[in-house]
Formats: structure tokens, sequence, C-alpha cells
């Protein structure tokens, strides 16, 4: 594996940007067993008003000064998830090749831009490329402000156990020559994460893991971004 980059899809994100991007450094920085991996992550900013752009400028600056892992933005007007994270690889793709490497040694990973990575997520991604997996479906558990009886709701319709029946855009990584042989995400506002993993299901020859081992903390605003999303 040459090289992983994180795609973040971020639609007015002014006040969740900064603890994602911390956590997402972190995660970059502790991946010390895969020194030889170019690490990159990509905000792709929708249609932004609120000055998230301005978060992710301070954030480039202080990546740039650490090391390891760059990070960039590219602003559209997708008007959707699917798109935003189509654009996204496509901008990693387009790096990827101009360096001179084959799709199958770029690992492309999606979280959200209201989301927590742990320490270990790019390890984890980095480990499961290393191993042969062509694409890594993870677990989300709703943050600390999710009143209690919400909660157990949410848990009880949530298994978060390996081999889940789950699939989060906030929590998936794909390998790319598996993302391009399925035709990528498409341009849907809703369930963009889903459908490609079902495609990546039915593709012969494709293994696709899914697991708890890298569980991320998402945001439980009630006020969702996407009519049937996580907070609906």
């Amino acid at each position: 594996m040459d090289a992983l980059t994180v795609v973040i899809p971020a639609r007015n994100e002014v006040l969740a940007l900064p603890a994602c991007l911390e956590a997402l450094h972190a995660s970059f920085q502790l991946a010390g067993p895969h020194a030889d991996v170019i690490l990159r992550a990509i905000v792709v900013l929708d249609s932004c008003t609120d000055g998230s752009d301005t978060v992710v400028r301070a954030a480039t600056q202080a990546w740039h000064q650490a090391g390891r892992a760059a990070l960039e933005s590219i602003t559209v007007m997708a008007g959707g998830v699917g798109l935003a994270r189509a654009i996204g690889n496509a901008r990693a793709l387009a790096l990827h090749a101009g360096a001179g490497h084959e799709p199958d040694t770029l690992w492309l990973a999606s979280t959200d831009a209201d989301t927590i990575v742990p320490g270990h997520w790019i390890s984890t991604h980095l480990s499961a490329a290393r191993a042969g997996e062509d694409a890594l479906v993870g677990t989300v558990e709703p943050d600390a402000t999710l009143p209690l009886h919400d909660r157990a709701l949410w848990l009880e319709r949530h298994h978060l156990v390996e081999d889940h029946p789950h699939v989060h855009g906030a929590n998936l990584g794909v390998r790319a020559s598996a993302y391009l042989a399925v035709g990528g995400y498409r341009a849907l506002t809703l369930h963009e994460d889903a459908d490609l993993v079902g495609r990546l299901r039915a593709a012969p020859g494709v293994r696709v893991r899914a697991t708890d081992a890298h569980r991320v903390v998402t945001s439980s605003r009630l006020e969702a971004r996407a009519s049937g999303g996580f907070a609906t």
C-alpha cells in the first residue's frame, strides 16, 4: 500500500471540524508502523457559508508544520454527500496517478466532519489494506450529548460487533481499484455509502470486512444534514 487518503465532506461544520481534524491528525501521527505510506486528508467544502474554510486553512498550516500527513480542501457546490465524496475521491485518485502509482495501492477512507476517529483508526485501515481486504466497513456510536433514553433505543437498533450489518460513510474504507471497478460513489443525497458497499459486496472477488475494531463517535445532533440520515 503506497498511500491512504481520507475524504471528509463538510457542509457548514465550523463548530465540529476542529475536533474532527484534531482527532484525525492524531491518528495519522500514531500510524508509526506504516511510515512508508503517503498520508493525506481532503476536506470537501460543499456549499459552506459559515467559515468552515477558515478552520481547514488553519489546520492545513498546523499539519504542514507537524509533518507526516498533508491536509487540503476543495470548495464545491455539490449539493449532496454522494457527489461530495466522489469529488474528494477523484482528487485523491488524480494525485495518486500523478505520482505514478496504480489504483490498487491507494486506500480511500472516509469519515464525516462531525465525527471523532480513535487513535488507531488510520493504522486499522492500513492493516486491513495490507491484509488483502478491499473494503473495511466500521461502526459508529452517538456522542455523549444524546439523552440516555434515546441512546438506549439507538443501541437496540445497532449491533456494534464484528460482522455487523451496518454501513456508515463516517467509518468506511475501500481499495481504489475496487472502488473504480464498481463505479464509485453515485450522486445520491442519502445512503450513498450503503449503495457503494452493496455494489462492492456483489462484485466477484471483492473482499469486504465489517468490523467494530475502530469504532468512531459521531454527532448526535437532532437536526439532520440529510433527511433520513444518521440524525433522523
